[in-house]
C-alpha cells in the first residue's frame, strides 16, 4: 500500500467522506473506498497523487474530468457525484461499483463467445453514444474501464480523459501522451488528436480482444505498439480464432479502419452496425467459443497503460503499470506487472517483477530492437506528438485565417471573444502563448477575437415604473442618469414618459440614460369670465387647454348683448380637454312701441304700460289740454320695460 494510502485511510475528507480502504492506483490518482457520511452510502474516492496537486495543468484536467463525467447520466456510465479539495487532497467522489473488470473476466475466462462479446459491447456503445451526443469523448476505452457489476449491469468507467469533441482535443499535455497504447487510434499516435471515431477504434479493439482473447497489437515497447497502430493494420479476429463468422471480422475491420473517415461517425453509428451484424448471425455462430489454452494464456497478460514522455532525452524511461483506469472499485489483483523500457544497448528489456532478463548472448536482436526504438523515438520527437512548434503571429488577422495558421503550426486553437474599441469585429486581438513562442505540438493557443466596440442598445422603458425601467437599463449594461418629472396627459403618474438617448440608441457600457417620469395630468385653475366679452372669454379658456361650449344664448335685461351671463364651472380646477360652458347674453327682449301721439294722457299711458313700457310725462305750457303732443321714442322697437317719454300740452 502506498504512503498516500496509509495517510488517508481513516481520514474524513471535506468533512464528509470517511476513507475506508485502498482500492486501486491509476496514472493520475489513487482510488479508495469511502463512506459518504452525509448520505450514508459507499463511494469510490479518486484522489489526485500528491506530486500532481501543485501542477496546475493536472489539477485543471482533474476538475474538467468531474465536470465532463458529471454531465453524463446513464445506467451504463459510472456516475460522478462530487468534486472537492481538502488541504493537500484534490478528489472526486464516484459511484462505487462492486464487480469485475472486463480485463479480469478475460483473464479468468479467455475468449468469449460472440454472443457474450456482443452482450458486453452493446452497453459499452450505449454509454459512449450518450457521451458523444453531449459532445464528450472517452479517449481511454479498454477492458480495464469496462465494469461488470455484480448485479449484471455493464458500466463504462473513467471519463477522466474526456474533453469536448468539437475542440479536436490534443491528447498530449504536460509532457504526457495519455491513453493505453494498445488501444490508441492512429490519429492519436500520429497527430495527437482524438474525436468520437477514436473511441470507436478502441471499442473495435476491445471487441477483437473479447472474440480472440488476445490484443490486436503487442510489443516489447510502447512505441513498437504505437508504430503498429499507424502502419500495421488490425488483423481480423478469424485470423486468430478460425471459424468466427465473417460478419464479426467486418465489424472489427470497419471500426478499426486506419482512416477515421472510414469508421462509423460515433458510437451510436457503430452500435447500429453491431445490431445488424448480430441479427445476421445464427445461434450456432453466436454461441461458438474457441477451445484450447493458447488464447486463455494470451488473455492473462495485463494491459499496460503508457505515459509516453513528450520531452526529454532519448534515454528517458517509459513506465508502464497495470491501469486502475477510472479508479472504479473492482476486486484488486496481485498479478500487476511493471515494465520499464530503457534504451541501454545490448541489455535488451528488463521486466521488473517477472524476474527474467535477456542477456548479451542474443545480442543482435537487442541491437535491432534498440535501433528500432531509437528510430521511433526520433520520429516521436521530430514528427510525432513530442515535436515542438512555434506559435505564429495572428494578431489583427481574421478569425478563420488565424485558426488555420495555428492548426497549420500543429497547435490547437481555442477561440474566445472579447469587446475591443480599436480592433475591428472578427479580427484577432491577442494570442496566448504569444507569437514566436516555442511550445509542444498540440499545445492550446488561446485566441481572443474582437467582437468590435462594446456597445449596448437603450431598451424601451416608456410606460414602466421608475424601478422597472432602472433595472432594465442596468441589466443592459447601462447606467441610470438624471431623473426628472413632468406632467403628462397620457402616461399615468409614476411611469416613464421618455428616455434620452431614446430606445435603440447604441451606447458604451455604463453610459448614463436620463429619464422623465410622469406626474400625471396637469391641473388647470378655471378663471371666472362672467360679465366679460364672450368671444374673449372663449379664447382665453381655449388657450388653457379647455374645451368651451358657448352655444347657449339668453336675453338679459342686465347683461349687455355678447357678454357672459353665466359660466359653469365658474371656478375650481379642471384638466386639459375638460369643458367649460358659457351662457351668452342676447340683450333685453325688444317689443314694438305703440304710437300714442294725439291721444289723451290717460289712454296713452294705459296703452304703453300694457305693451310693457314705463311712462314718463312732461308738460308743455302747463299741459292744460292733456293731449300727447310728442312721444320718445316715437315708434319702432324698444327694450321691454324701457321708458317712453310723453310730452303733453
Amino acid at each position: 500500500m502506498s504512503s498516500t494510502g496509509d495517510a488517508l485511510i481513516g481520514r474524513t475528507l471535506d468533512g464528509r467522506y470517511r476513507v475506508l480502504r485502498h482500492l486501486a492506483d491509476g496514472g493520475m490518482a489513487t482510488v479508495y473506498l469511502a463512506v459518504d457520511e452525509r448520505l450514508e452510502r459507499e463511494v469510490a474516492l479518486k484522489v489526485m497523487r500528491p506530486h500532481l496537486v501543485h501542477d496546475e495543468s493536472f489539477v485543471t484536467r482533474f476538475r474538467r474530468e468531474a465536470r465532463s463525467a458529471a454531465s453524463l447520466s446513464h445506467p451504463n456510465v459510472v456516475a460522478v457525484y462530487d468534486q472537492g479539495t481538502d488541504d493537500d487532497c484534490v478528489f472526486l467522489a464516484m459511484e462505487y461499483v462492486p464487480g469485475l473488470t472486463l480485463r479480469e473476466v478475460l483473464h479468468d475466462e479467455g475468449p468469449l463467445s460472440p454472443r457474450a462479446a456482443l452482450d458486453v459491447l452493446e452497453p459499452v456503445l450505449l454509454a459512449l453514444a450518450e457521451a458523444h451526443s453531449k459532445g464528450l469523448i472517452h479517449r481511454d476505452v479498454k477492458p480495464e474501464n469496462v465494469i461488470l457489476n455484480d448485479n449484471g449491469t455493464v458500466k463504462v468507467a473513467d471519463f477522466g480523459l474526456a474533453r469536448a469533441v468539437t475542440s479536436q482535443t490534443v491528447t498530449s499535455s504536460s509532457g504526457l501522451l495519455l491513453g493505453t497504447v494498445a488501444y490508441l487510434s492512429p490519429e492519436q499516435v500520429e497527430r495527437g488528436i482524438a474525436d468520437a471515431r477514436s473511441d470507436v477504434y478502441a471499442a473495435g479493439l476491445v471487441l477483437f480482444e473479447m472474440l480472440t482473447g488476445t490484443k490486436a497489437f503487442t510489443g516489447e515497447t510502447p512505441i513498437h505498439v504505437a508504430y503498429q497502430h499507424v502502419h500495421g493494420g488490425v488483423p481480423t479476429p478469424s485470423s486468430r480464432v478460425p471459424g468466427l463468422d465473417p460478419a464479426l471480422d467486418e465489424l472489427v475491420e470497419v471500426a478499426t479502419a486506419r482512416d477515421p473517415d472510414e469508421r462509423p461517425a460515433d458510437a451510436a453509428a457503430f452500435l447500429e452496425l453491431v445490431r445488424r451484424a448480430r441479427a445476421s448471425l445464427s445461434p450456432a455462430a453466436l454461441d461458438a467459443r474457441p477451445a484450447g489454452s493458447a488464447a486463455l494464456a494470451a488473455a492473462s497478460v495485463p494491459t499496460a497503460t503508457a505515459a509516453l514522455p513528450v520531452q526529454g532525452s532519448a534515454g528517458a524511461a517509459t513506465a508502464l503499470g497495470h491501469g486502475a483506469g477510472g479508479g472504479v472499485a473492482t476486486r484488486p489483483r496481485s498479478d500487476t506487472t511493471a515494465l520499464a523500457v530503457t534504451s541501454a544497448p545490448l541489455e535488451g528489456v528488463v521486466v521488473a517483477g517477472g524476474g527474467r532478463r535477456r542477456g548479451s548472448r542474443r545480442w543482435w536482436p537487442a541491437v535491432v530492437a534498440s535501433a528500432l526504438v531509437a528510430a521511433l523515438t526520433a520520429w516521436f520527437f521530430v514528427l510525432g506528438p513530442g515535436a515542438t512548434a512555434t506559435v505564429p503571429s495572428v494578431q489583427g488577422r481574421p478569425q478563420d485565417e488565424a485558426v488555420s495558421a495555428v492548426r497549420t503550426a500543429s497547435l490547437d486553437p481555442r477561440v474566445s471573444e472579447a469587446f475591443d474599441e480599436t480592433v475591428p469585429k472578427g479580427q484577432v486581438v491577442s494570442a496566448d502563448p504569444g507569437p514566436g513562442t516555442t511550445v509542444r505540438r498540440g499545445t492550446d493557443v488561446a485566441i481572443v477575437v474582437s467582437k468590435g466596440p462594446e456597445r449596448y442598445e437603450v431598451p424601451p422603458v416608456v410606460g414602466m415604473s421608475l424601478a422597472e425601467a432602472s433595472a432594465r437599463i442596468e441589466e443592459g449594461n447601462l447606467a441610470v442618469g438624471k431623473v426628472s418629472k413632468a406632467f403628462d396627459e397620457k402616461v399615468p403618474e409614476g411611469q416613464v414618459v421618455s428616455a434620452k438617448p431614446g430606445p435603440g440608441a447604441s451606447l458604451k457600457k455604463d453610459t448614463a440614460v436620463a429619464m422623465t417620469v410622469s406626474k400625471g395630468r396637469q391641473p388647470i385653475t378655471v378663471p371666472d369670465h362672467t360679465g366679460k366679452n364672450a368671444e374673449k372669454a372663449a379664447r382665453a379658456l381655449d388657450e388653457l387647454g379647455l374645451d368651451v361650449d358657448a352655444s347657449r344664448e339668453e336675453n338679459s335685461d342686465t347683461v349687455p348683448k355678447g357678454r357672459v351671463i353665466s359660466q359653469s364651472p365658474r371656478d375650481g380646477t379642471l384638466y386639459r380637454g375638460d369643458t367649460v360652458t358659457l351662457v351668452v347674453s342676447k340683450g333685453p327682449v325688444m317689443v314694438d312701441v305703440p304710437d300714442v301721439v294725439g291721444q289723451q294722457l290717460d289712454p296713452a299711458r294705459r296703452t304703453l304700460e300694457g305693451a310693457g313700457f314705463e311712462v314718463e310725462v312732461r308738460r308743455a305750457l302747463g299741459g292744460f289740454f292733456g293731449t300727447v303732443r310728442l312721444q320718445d321714442p316715437a315708434g319702432g322697437k324698444a327694450p321691454k320695460g324701457s321708458t317712453i317719454t310723453l310730452t303733453i300740452v
